[in-house]
């Protein structure tokens, strides 16, 4: 199977058959809190500060600190909340879920999954606070869009995390062949994926693509366009961001959703 992009290049993309687009309406806060995270990053640059985040040869960089913005329903809706999710590691019902917008050809990606998500992992999610969420946000090309595509099939034997952390292992080049067939299936059986026939069929599947496709517009629609991307709760935060960014993200977002279910505001 050749590393050919088969999905949406750009915002205004064809929606997936079957799922209506976000709409317009409903993303307007969602767009105004990610332009509030924008107008930080020329702060952050000038006093040389900030995460790291990665995109496209020929954009700029949108490295940030994190900004909190009310609580926004629409963001908040977008976590999928799926019991038996195999893209998501947590407790459907944790009161903070962080959403990853993520390419594996993406170093920043790397670093956040190899550094901060094991700490996240142990101080959050196995104490049932954190949920984490991925989503597929490929950016750099028909390798990255194949890499998403057989982390969904890996999903669909139940390893996604485990191939999800073989992936991210170590620094790869990009678009040099470390993401080629033959390069995702040896990582698919370090993985521990037993049946390697039904992972190459479900990579090479319409399916694959759907799934994929959902993810990108979802991104899209929300403005992004580096990776790591994150919304922690109703939260974005752009970037490689130290691991203490994202611990006070999600104890202010427990504790403002400690505050909504007892009927208070967290405003």
């Amino acid at each position: 199977m050749n590393a050919e992009s088969r999905l949406p290049e750009k915002p205004g993309s064809k929606s997936v058959p079957g799922r209506s687009p976000l709409p317009r309406r409903r993303l307007r806060p969602a767009l105004a809190a990610l332009v509030l995270v924008a107008s930080v990053v020329v702060a952050v640059v000038a006093l040389g500060g900030g995460g790291e985040s990665d995109r496209p040869s020929g954009a700029s960089a949108s490295d940030a600190q994190s900004a909190a913005p009310p609580a926004d329903p629409a963001l908040l809706a977008l976590a999928r909340r799926e019991s038996g999710d195999p893209y998501a590691v947590g407790k459907p019902d944790a009161p903070v879920v962080l959403i990853e917008y993520s390419d594996f050809q993406c170093p920043f990606c790397g670093r956040f999954a190899r550094e901060t998500k094991p700490e996240l992992l142990r101080d959050y999610v196995e104490k049932g606070v954190l949920r984490i969420e991925w989503r597929h946000f490929p950016v750099f090309g028909a390798e990255s869009e194949q890499a998403a595509r057989a982390s969904w099939a890996a999903g669909r034997q139940g390893r996604f995390w485990q191939f999800h952390d073989t992936a991210y292992a170590q620094p790869r080049e990009r678009n040099k062949g470390d993401f080629a067939e033959k390069a995702l299936l040896k990582m698919a059986g370090e993985a521990g994926i037993e049946d390697l026939d039904r992972f190459r069929a479900d990579m090479a599947s319409p399916a694959a693509d759907a799934a994929v496709t959902r993810d990108i517009e979802e991104g899209y629609a929300l403005g992004v366009s580096s990776t790591p991307a994150f919304l922690v709760n109703d939260r974005p935060i752009l970037g490689a961001q130290p691991t203490d960014v994202f611990a006070e993200a999600i104890e202010a977002a427990e504790s403002a959703a400690e505050a909504r279910a007892q009927g208070g505001t967290d405003e």
